[in-house]
């Protein structure tokens, strides 16, 4: 029987195990994954305190998984099944064993949301992309869309100019929902090209991507682009399915907690992007997680 278990290794559960470790609990942390979650992905993070200039998402979050481990996390590469609430503990099946704990941690994040329209599912991977730090390299000297209007789709849009040698952002609204930082670069960058108050109707392809049927919303006719590839950057789903019938979440799936990170599971907390919030990024995953190891840390010890 273990005291705490952490699901999910993004900064959320990778802070919980740093803090639970201190705290001498002997925390396991289940990752299906490599430890460090989304920002693995993330070519350059500009906004987490501390590092002046910017630190790469892998390294910063290589620097994270490191320093927990020091203070004695134990990182298990497997994949979560199901979770059942016993008799004072949880028990967790995962792909290759049973783990019993008295306390668990949810931290799974959230996976990139699909468009769900022709073409998207049998060319993922085929030029449908959900990660340019990922694929980008692939499209040098070719012409890309980029999917969406926020922080995440004008960061990736600006990556892609490196390789690209047109990037057309496609965004439903007349206006992109991105800090001004990011729009003022993007703005000035030639390589980008931006289509407003337009959605995206079907990929086209048959082996890999050859275009994309737009749909113009306010002259209401249908287009076509040719471009080679497709990034998708429209927003997150909680990867919060195998706690669907244990816990309270809202209309969209994530997780609800107090402030304490407590979820309506008596002896069960979330922590980072899986959890109901106003803002997720990686500096508010750090603060939950560690706010939901000490609150692990006083409900096993009774308080």
């Amino acid at each position: 029987m273990h005291n705490l278990i952490i699901i999910g290794g993004g900064p959320a559960g990778l802070t919980a195990g740093l803090y639970a470790g201190r705290a001498m609990l002997g925390p396991i942390l289940l990752e299906r994954l490599s430890p460090g979650g989304q920002v693995l992905t993330t070519n350059w993070v500009e906004n987490y305190p501390g590092f002046p200039g910017g630190i790469g998402g892998f390294d910063l979050m290589d620097r994270m998984r490191s320093q927990a481990e020091e203070f004695g996390l134990k990182i298990v590469s497997t994949e979560v099944k199901t979770i059942v609430r016993e008799s004072g503990h949880f028990s967790i099946q995962t792909d290759s064993q049973e783990f019993k704990a008295r306390a668990v941690i949810l931290a799974m994040g959230a996976s990139p949301k699909k468009l769900n329209i022709p073409g998207e599912e049998p060319l993922t991977g085929r030029g449908v992309s959900y990660c340019a730090t990922c694929d980008g390299f692939f499209y040098r000297d070719q012409e890309v869309a980029v999917i969406g209007g926020g922080d995440t789709a004008i960061e990736e849009a600006l990556f892609l100019t490196r390789f690209c040698s047109k990037v057309h952002v496609i965004h439903r609204r007349d206006k992109l929902r991105a800090i001004k930082v990011l729009q003022e670069r993007a703005f000035k960058e030639e390589k980008i090209n931006f289509i407003w108050n337009t959605v995206p109707l079907e990929i086209l392809g048959k082996d890999q991507v050859q275009g994309i049927i737009l749909k113009d919303l306010r002259e209401e006719r249908e287009f076509e682009l040719k471009i080679q590839g497709v990034f998708v950057f429209i927003g997150y789903a909680p990867n919060s399915a195998i706690v669907k019938d244990m816990l309270k979440l809202d209309e969209q799936g994530f997780i609800i907690t107090d402030e304490e990170m407590r979820t309506s599971q008596e002896g069960m907390f979330a922590a980072g992007d899986v959890r109901a919030k106003s803002l997720r990024q990686i500096s508010t995953a750090v603060g939950d997680g560690a706010i939901a190891a000490n609150s692990a840390l006083r409900y096993l010890e009774g308080y």
